[in-house]
């Protein structure tokens, strides 16, 4: 045989394409990954370190206002083309036109710290999916990728900055599979993802950065009657996270369209905060909230926290503040679920895991990777009652979403076929143009 034939015959064989394919995103995979993994470490640090500062002298809550002039100007005159946030890298996917800047990491890490240690309520996935976003990108110039390998890029980015923040690597794969396009996946990314989350989640990891644990001591057989309450609380879960979506898009155009000057934005919003914190006399619904969500797996809470938590963060976000949404969401799923233990006959606990993600997958259109991530988190043998719960959750949030730049590709039921191929935000044009 001649080198022509031998090459050919080669290049007919599938597994020598794969071993090409494979090598080059293990080289990637491992350089996104330990950048990405790495800089969630710095950035978990730099929270923790300004949550437990806020916390010892409270009464720097007063110098919010303060601290949204600072995250206002900075990217009102440095941040302009990184201002949206998730959504442009969401953007980037569907319609590319530039590079990520590489300005938008340390933009919104320095945002999302401010945020905390002035004490706004906000989360912390955000900032690692950006930080994760804008490192893989510049990998695009670097070795000179093509529009159908920058697109996994970003995928990847996603996965490193969501795995390693939360220490979930199969739910961080899956979450940037899925969060594209609701109701598709993006099956050609998954080896990608899958390595790029491991790896960031052994780097966030290697540098001694540990996450928060959680507990669901009793889980009880999946009987009729408990299916049937599951399915309750995946509905009520649901129209949480429907709540928080819209209420976080009421705060941003009602501040955007007062407010025309955006740096001025996060100043009024942070004087209102300061305010109602000293009246309400706590910190419990600002920040993260950790604790909280801790106690709603272990003690009884007061059943409005949930709808407070929604308030507070819904117009920090609304106001300018930077930081990511998630976090709350674990907060306003777990108190709901708390809250619903006074009337469904399931373990607090178990309640409590189910809001933890159900809200979660309501809000961010992804039901799988929330299913997942509550297996991670809380085990296997709560996995059944999980699973109803964000799927349920994810029908009954609607067409609505944090993330304003997700596509349809397949309609949640048959009734809204028309909404396909359609963004978040023209579905909501629609729905209020025919209201």
């Amino acid at each position: 045989m001649t080198k022509q034939e031998v090459s050919r015959k080669l290049r007919s064989i599938e597994q020598f394409p794969s071993l090409f394919f494979l090598g080059k995103w293990i080289l990637l995979s491992a350089l996104v990954g330990i950048l990405a993994g790495s800089a969630s470490a710095f950035f978990l640090i730099a929270l923790d370190w300004a949550t437990n500062y806020r916390e010892a002298h409270q009464w720097i809550i007063w110098l919010l206002p303060f601290g949204g002039l600072i995250i206002g100007l900075s990217y009102h005159y440095w941040g302009q083309d990184v201002v949206k946030g998730n959504n442009q890298l969401l953007e980037e996917f569907y319609s590319p036109r530039q590079i990520i800047p590489l300005k938008m990491a340390p933009l919104v890490l320095f945002g999302t710290v401010a945020t905390h240690f002035f004490g706004g309520s906000a989360g912390r996935e955000g900032t690692a999916v950006q930080m994760g976003g804008a490192i893989a990108d510049q990998f695009t110039r670097i070795f000179r990728l093509r529009p159908r390998d920058r697109k996994i890029l970003l995928i990847i980015g996603i996965s490193a900055g969501f795995a390693s923040v939360f220490g979930t690597p199969l739910a961080g794969a899956v979450f940037a599979l899925e969060v594209l396009v609701i109701g598709r996946m993006r099956y050609e990314a998954l080896l990608p993802s899958v390595l790029t989350a491991v790896i960031a989640d052994y780097a966030c990891r290697w540098w001694q950065v540990g996450h928060t644990h959680y507990h669901i001591a009793t889980v009880p057989d999946m009987q009729l009657p408990f299916l049937l309450w599951a399915v309750l609380a995946g509905i009520l879960f649901g129209l949480a996270a429907l709540a928080f979506s819209r209420s976080t898009h009421f705060f941003g155009k009602l501040f955007g369209s007062k407010i025309k000057y955006p740096p001025l934005r996060p100043v009024l919003g942070g004087a209102v905060i300061a305010v109602v914190v000293y009246l309400m006399g706590t910190t419990k619904y600002i920040g993260l909230g950790i604790p909280t969500i801790v106690d709603a797996f272990e003690t009884e809470l007061p059943p409005y926290d949930f709808v407070l938590k929604i308030v507070f963060t819904a117009f920090t976000l609304g106001a300018g503040f930077k930081g990511g949404e998630v976090t709350p969401l674990f907060f306003i799923g777990a108190t709901l679920g708390n809250a619903l233990a006074l009337f469904i006959p399931l373990p607090v606990a178990l309640l409590a895991g189910m809001g933890f993600v159900a809200v979660f997958s309501g809000a961010t259109n992804t039901p799988i990777a929330c299913t997942i991530m509550g297996i991670e988190l809380f085990g296997i043998q709560s996995g059944m009652f999980i699973a109803i719960a964000c799927v349920t959750a994810y029908l009954f949030s609607g067409h609505s979403g944090i993330y304003s730049a997700q596509v349809i590709g397949s309609p949640k039921h048959l009734f809204y076929g028309r909404d396909r191929g359609k963004t978040l935000t023209e579905v909501d044009k629609r729905r209020k143009e025919t209201s």
